[in-house]
């Protein structure tokens, strides 16, 4: 293993330690332009190492242990095309873990200490808008006799700010290998619940 292999593995391996030890607060949003957001990520202190052309950043201990932060002009969901293309729509934070696993609770301290107190009481008080799977699309998939998309398990919220959508993809095990939560503009929900019912 090289010196940057190995900064690598001992900056994965501390990352949910260093999460509560960084007290940054979030200076671009979805709502922001592009070069106010790269700007603000590299310079937080959690996102700065290993930034992808501005807006992504990927960092890997293995292959087994991958956090990726993406913000994007796009809507979150299925494939949108926008005129304007200087506006974040949405940012996420997405980990892939087979050693340690992703819970709701690593996400959510992951939002916290990327975007402080703020975001994340918004987050806190957000009213929960669709919760999934449902007993019906449990029910469907079991009389189709066909997977249920991968044990895929996720939520929507609404916030005074802004609207979350955190999901997790269940192993057969029962355990998550990965997960995301998505920070977006509150006008794009609507669109992303129909999308998320239709699939």
């Amino acid at each position: 293993m090289n010196n940057r292999q190995q900064r690598q593995a001992k900056y994965f391996l501390l990352f949910p330690l260093y999460f509560l030890l960084s007290t940054s607060t979030a200076k671009a949003l979805p709502g922001d332009n592009t070069e106010t957001v790269a700007a603000w990520i590299n310079a937080h202190p959690t996102l700065r190492p290993d930034v992808i052309d501005g807006l992504r950043v990927y960092k890997s201990n293995t292959a087994a242990q991958q956090f990726t932060f993406k913000a994007s002009v796009l809507p979150p969901g299925e494939l949108t095309l926008v005129k304007d293309k200087v506006t974040i729509r949405h940012e996420r934070i997405a980990f892939y873990d087979q050693i340690n696993g992703v819970t709701p609770n690593r996400l959510q301290e992951s939002l916290r200490v990327i975007y402080g107190p703020a975001i994340y009481q918004d987050y806190q008080r957000a009213r929960l808008v669709y919760d999934y799977p449902t007993p019906e699309t449990i029910d469907l998939a079991r009389r189709q006799d066909r997977p249920l998309l991968e044990a895929q398990e996720g939520k929507l919220l609404l916030g005074d700010r802004y609207a979350y959508w955190m999901e997790v993809t269940n192993t057969e095990s029962g355990k998550a290998f990965y997960g995301h939560l998505t920070i977006f503009q509150k006008e794009y929900l609507d669109k992303l619940e129909t999308q998320l019912r239709d699939r």
